[in-house]
């Protein structure tokens, strides 16, 4: 066998461990986990995460992952919570405790301080006898099945369960909470993440290139070029849109083009978008239709035009 072979079925057989564990995980999810999800949601305060090790990385990424998406959350270190970061923790907040073993001795005054405070523990560890489990107001119980690496040392396979629990513990809370994707971008507005969510009016323009039906050509060709998005926009005297102008329709009307009026030339009843839809619906409208701009008309009132969005709004975002 070659290194390469070697390498792939050490990767493949780690994969498939932990995919197995992971569905042992979803069959053993009981009423432990509906009570862990209902004392989240009675809490008035924040969700406390703390571990150490291994289960403290899984524990920074629950908490992000629980925050960004409707619950209030976040990370306690537990040897920083012995030294003044148990101030930190209050009535109303719910402790989320985790340790593969149940027995992390740095776990331990932060344990007790929430008994003596009363404030709710829930417990994550695949040992129910341990010491975090006792003391526990609830039990998350990950299922036992060893390690990837063979010995049972390496945290591979209990890591996996644990950041598996908690992305089902984030999930679920979400889905109560009818968390929504303009929810969800309010706490993601940069990188590519933000881009995905904008919306139409968030990348808009409300400074338009509108004329009036009947308005000569002459005149709505200035119009056209002082706002630089190709395209001019023909409404009637309340403002509604009857059609717009194009480069197109400019070449398609080249004889006698300055003697003609903007109805004359106009594309009527043109495609338009809702200020509410989600950027990538109007970049896919634009790339079917191959056209560049979309003017943003509020389909309940069907009013005067909002705003108008240009492919290459879209594409400084990081869409398209």
């Amino acid at each position: 066998m070659t290194d390469t072979e070697a390498f792939l079925r050490t990767a493949r057989q780690v994969v498939t461990d932990e995919a197995r564990a992971l569905e042992v995980l979803a069959e053993s999810l009981d009423e432990h986990f509906a009570e862990a999800v209902q004392l989240i949601l009675q809490a008035t305060g924040r969700i406390i995460i703390s571990g150490i090790g291994k289960s403290g990385h899984i524990g920074h990424k629950i908490a992000a992952t629980l925050a960004s998406t409707g619950t209030p959350a976040y990370f306690v270190h537990p040897a920083e919570a012995s030294h003044g970061d148990l101030g930190m923790v209050s009535k109303g907040d719910v402790v989320l405790a985790i340790s593969n073993s149940g027995e992390a001795p740095e776990l331990a005054n932060l344990l007790a301080f929430t008994r003596r405070f009363g404030i709710p523990l829930i417990g994550l560890s695949s040992k129910p006898e341990s010491t975090l489990m006792k003391q526990a107001d609830v039990h998350l119980l990950i299922p036992s099945l060893g390690e990837a690496c063979g010995f049972g040392m390496v945290p591979s396979i209990s890591t996996t369960l644990t950041l598996a629990m908690g992305d089902a513990l984030a999930i679920a809370l979400m889905k109560y909470r009818d968390f929504k994707p303009e929810d969800f971008r309010a706490y993601h507005p940069g990188g590519k993440l933000g881009a995905q969510l904008s919306t139409v009016r968030d990348l808009m323009h409300e400074d338009l290139p509108l004329v009036t039906a009947g308005t000569p050509m002459s005149e709505a060709l200035l119009v056209m070029s002082q706002k630089s998005f190709g395209v001019v926009g023909v409404t009637d005297q309340a403002g509604r849109l009857l059609g717009i102008v194009t480069d197109g329709d400019l070449r398609r009307n080249m004889d006698g083009l300055l003697s003609k009026n903007t109805e004359e030339v106009m594309t009527e009843n043109p495609m338009t978008i809702a200020p509410s839809a989600m950027a990538e619906e109007a970049v896919a409208v634009m790339n079917d239709r191959k056209i560049t701009s979309l003017f943003v008309v509020d389909p309940d009132t069907n009013g005067p035009a909002l705003g108008l969005l240009h492919i290459h709004d879209c594409l400084r975002v990081g869409l398209g």
